[in-house]
């Protein structure tokens, strides 16, 4: 366990690494700068603002003046959103976004999984037909399209939910179905195969010969099985559920991290794009290494020790 973890951890450091020095120096490539919208500004004050940010410094110098801060915890301060830190920004946004991401992640997992479970059951017959036949609109339909029909017939036909903004547990039920629509349906269609190829497995069949109950077969043995490639799948559907909320979060106007993020590329606001990308990337493959350890919970037949990715 040890030295899968140490492992682990340093190829995540590598990664995280590489996205930052790509992401640096991408950036850096593309022609312009964060003030070069500021017309108002006078040649003499953009260039003491720029010298202030280090703007002029070489490249290789900004580069590792980052990297220098970046190991302190300080992802510096933001270019257009002024008087704030790119430290500041994430901490007030991103609750709003982990508290929506969890919600659509918790409605993905739970009808997801029911929904591929039942349809396996009951496979050749009507509810797997209505079954695969939700989960086929869910992936095909985009979430800003059914986040805007959901405002249009919920809230303004219907008036039964608030169209935008954030506050109560009401303003949650929208973007939340708009971003679980497409993973419910992935998830489905995941659980339903992976059920099926269990089901049919001579282990199963040996169950069913000794006159177990088809119940504990089902939950007890087939389940448990069934659901690997569902957490497989689980940590980085977390990670982009909570960190590719923008879309949905524009829609309906949630103060989340996602606005910021493509308001900060919009505005060349360097010190913010690099924040929340190394933010997002350690988030992620945090998860991944919380979905590796899960693996060996769920099926002892996997050993950590073992795994060489």
């Amino acid at each position: 366990m040890l030295e899968f973890l140490v492992r682990r951890l340093l190829s995540a450091i590598l990664a995280i690494w590489v996205v930052i020095t790509v992401t640096f120096f991408v950036m850096h490539a593309i022609p312009g700068g964060p003030f070069q919208k500021d017309k108002v500004l006078l040649p003499a004050i953009k260039e003491n603002i720029e010298k202030r940010y280090k703007l002029n410094d070489p490249l290789l110098v900004q580069y590792k003046d980052y990297l220098g801060n970046l190991l302190k915890g300080d992802l510096g301060p933001s270019f257009k959103y002024r008087g704030q830190t790119v430290n500041g920004i994430i901490a007030a946004r991103f609750p709003v976004s982990l508290q929506l991401g969890l919600v659509a992640f918790a409605i993905a997992i739970t009808l997801g999984i029911s929904a591929g479970i039942l349809a396996a059951l009951n496979q050749g017959r009507l509810l797997d037909y209505l079954t695969m036949s939700f989960s086929t609109l869910g992936v095909s339909i985009p979430s800003f399209i059914l986040g805007t029909l959901l405002m249009l017939i919920l809230s303004y036909r219907l008036g039964w939910l608030p169209a935008a903004t954030w506050g109560t547990p009401l303003h949650i039920i929208m973007p939340a179905i708009s971003l679980a629509a497409l993973p419910t349906a992935y998830i489905a269609r995941l659980t339903r195969s992976s059920m099926l190829d269990v089901l049919n497995q001579d282990y199963m069949k040996t169950a069913k010969a000794k006159g177990l109950p088809r119940r504990r077969v089902v939950w007890i043995h087939a389940i448990k099985n069934a659901i690997i490639p569902v957490l497989t799948y689980s940590g980085p559907l977390l990670a982009g559920i909570i960190t590719g909320t923008f879309v949905v979060e524009n829609i309906f106007a949630v103060p989340g991290l996602g606005k910021h993020f493509v308001t900060s590329i919009y505005n060349r606001d360097y010190t913010v794009i690099l924040g929340m990308t190394v933010f997002y990337s350690t988030f992620l493959i945090g998860l991944n290494m919380l979905v590796d350890i899960a693996y060996s919970l769920f099926d002892p037949r996997i050993k950590l020790a073992e795994r060489k990715e």
